[in-house]
């Protein structure tokens, strides 16, 4: 759970206070209203120019950026592959993380989740967009986080795909009790949580900030 008060960032956000505890979250709002910018700040990859966040009671500047994204994983807009087969892919995320190396049979389930039909064995160079983003969503999903932060993970994908990607990737959230927080662009995904959309107007929270 994070709970935001006084942000400020630049003239991009300036949130009196917003709490984000149910277990998924949408944001929402149009180009430039600061739901990137918010996200990144979840895991410190900005830092406000005042006011607070808290990560469970705890203030985000007295965590380990390096500790506090191993408990709270971000996967941004543009899926980033590495060198080397499916297999390396899946299993770079653990090791960034010092986490166990996730087993053939697990990272066979979790592509199978994901909608990717391809071999642990076969290379990545020849992935079309949607493939990347499904095996990048497969490898935040084998990491033993207890936050995801997603920034835009189905823009790549049809409106059918983005329903089939989204729907799997909040049934195991709720699965593993843990939450997620993502950006869409897509109104038709908000309407997938009419209750747990928070709106980004110019860098505000459109309504009462709770």
């Amino acid at each position: 759970m994070f709970t935001i008060q006084n942000l400020k960032f630049r003239s991009v956000l300036d949130i009196t206070r917003l709490t984000l505890e149910k277990p998924v979250v949408c944001l929402v709002g149009a180009s430039g209203s600061g739901k990137t910018t918010l996200l990144r700040h979840l895991n410190r990859l900005n830092e406000p120019d005042s006011g607070q966040i808290f990560y469970n009671g705890v203030d985000l500047k007295d965590i380990d950026p390096i500790e506090l994204r191993r408990k709270v994983v971000m996967l941004g807009q543009t899926p980033v592959i590495y060198d080397g087969t499916i297999l390396d892919n899946l299993q770079i995320g653990a090791r960034f993380a010092k986490q166990p190396l996730p087993d053939r049979e697990t990272m066979t389930a979790v592509l199978e989740r994901v909608g990717l039909s391809k071999s642990l064995d076969s290379f990545c160079d020849k992935l079309s967009g949607g493939e990347k983003q499904r095996l990048c969503m497969a490898r935040v999903m084998l990491m033993e986080a207890e936050n995801y932060l997603m920034d835009e993970p189905s823009s790549a994908l049809d409106w059918e795909t983005e329903q089939f990607m989204i729907g799997n990737l909040v049934d195991f959230v709720r699965e593993k009790g843990r939450q997620l927080i993502m950006v869409s662009h897509s109104l038709q995904v908000a309407e997938m949580f009419p209750d747990e959309v928070v709106t980004l107007e110019q860098g505000r929270v459109k309504g009462v900030e709770v």
